[in-house]
């Protein structure tokens, strides 16, 4: 772990407020002893490269950011599950023994709309995978900073945090793999939304101080270094640049946005259109299963919205080859310039965002210090990410707050502490401490 991941070890051993606060709570809703309090730490992630490709296997570049979920817990020695939140009013309580459906199929009147869902997805996914669950758990879950909704994975990250605990009160030992696995469940079965791996993957499988190349296809990993990170101490990493998050205001839960599903549904039709053009109508219709030489020779069978899918489909798993060239050859210059133009494809052809988001979008291109920039999560609401010049990221975060803040300036207060640009650094993976 590096000295620079969320929480470091110092942070661990002292009495961090985040933390100590968390177990804390736990420890009075329990009745147990503070030193038996668990924490599983499940960070943000924001994927440079590979915007909206996930999903039809494409390739991405992600890494996981030092802010994330806390869940401080202990094994309730019962089958009851008591959850409290940091950001939200009112207990959760269910039993590991209660089977949980689909929220598709239950009854509109028992559909818990509560922030407690992902807890009953996490048991959904446990039980449909055959995990046998004798203990629950008492729990405290809190965001870091107030970043939920934020176009960061906060609800990967939740459902991660979950299924972590969950696993850990009942002694069960799940590699990240059957995690990424199990959370999908909670999003494509329980919750109905129809993404991809890529968030799951990045939570659980980053590593510090590297960028994470995951083939969406084969669900295979490589880590990427950087030769500007060869030989630098953690803490001369960080002088190299830093992630700025750059807050929009506009919230809007990502499974009861119907853009999302829709995009989705449009690149399956292209794919579709394209490999029955080819004569391989049996083939899974997305886009990964399309080659480059069929694309270009059918392509023109695509009407303009579903060409313009396809388009950012093909360009933007170009550009994370080239970015993986550019991050591994220390070119923070060219990889920003990547960066950006992801996020022009991500406005032009994959038609993602809202007026705010691209009006942030435009101002960090023209922020002093920003390599690159773009769209975060999916991209119509939320924060956009940039990698920024670690000499002048004080000066660009001061920038971006004040330029946002003139225009849109209720949305701009709606951001929690009014705060628009914050920076960071890079994370680790999820784990219990």
């Amino acid at each position: 772990m590096g000295a620079s991941s969320w929480p470091s070890a110092a942070e661990v051993r002292s009495p961090l407020q985040l933390l100590s606060d968390a177990k804390k709570k736990v420890a009075e809703m329990s009745g147990r002893d503070v030193a038996d309090v668990r924490v599983v730490i499940s960070p943000y992630r924001i994927c440079p490269l590979g915007a909206h490709i996930d999903h039809q296997g494409g390739t991405v570049l992600a890494m996981t950011v030092n802010k994330g979920i806390i869940l401080a817990f202990v094994p309730s020695c019962d089958r009851q599950v008591v959850l409290r939140s940091g950001q939200f009013a009112g207990d959760v309580k269910f039993r590991v023994d209660e089977e949980q459906l689909p929220r598709s199929s239950m009854p509109v009147k028992e559909k818990d709309s509560s922030w407690g869902c992902y807890a009953r997805g996490a048991l959904y996914a446990l039980q449909k995978t055959g995990k046998k669950l004798n203990e629950g758990i008492i729990g405290f879950i809190s965001g870091s900073d107030g970043l939920d909704s934020s176009g960061l994975s906060s609800s990967a990250a939740v459902g991660i945090a979950y299924l972590m605990a969950l696993e850990s009160a009942n002694n069960l030992c799940v590699s990240p793999s059957e995690n990424i696995e199990l959370d999908k469940l909670i999003e494509n079965a329980y919750l109905g939304l129809r993404n991809g791996i890529l968030d799951q993957s990045a939570i659980l499988l980053s590593k510090y101080g590297y960028l994470t190349l995951m083939d969406c296809k084969t669900k295979e990993h490589t880590f990427v270094s950087s030769s500007m990170l060869n030989g630098a101490k953690s803490s001369e990493r960080a002088n190299k640049y830093k992630i700025l998050l750059a807050f929009s205001g506009a919230k809007h839960c990502l499974k009861d946005n119907p853009g999302y599903n829709c995009r989705v549904a449009e690149c399956q039709k292209a794919a579709k259109i394209l490999l029955c053009a080819s004569g391989a109508e049996s083939v899974d219709p997305r886009l990964c299963e399309v080659g480059p030489s069929i694309y270009e020779a059918y392509k023109h069978k695509l009407k303009e919205n579903l060409a313009k899918r396809a388009e950012h489909y093909f360009s933007e798993n170009k550009r994370v080859h080239e970015g993986v060239k550019a991050w591994a050859s220390g070119n923070l210059v060219e990889f920003g310039k990547l960066i950006s133009a992801s996020g022009l494809s991500s406005i032009q052809n994959y038609e993602c965002g809202c007026e705010p988001m691209i009006q942030l979008y435009e101002i960090l291109l023209r922020t002093p210090g920003v390599f690159g920039a773009r769209f975060s999560g999916a991209g119509f609401r939320g924060c956009c990410l940039a990698f920024v010049d670690a000499n002048q990221a004080e000066a660009a975060t001061a920038f971006v707050q004040r330029e946002y803040s003139k225009t849109q300036p209720e949305l701009a207060l709606q951001v929690p502490g009014g705060r628009v640009a914050l920076l960071c650094e890079a994370g680790d993976s999820a784990r219990v401490i």
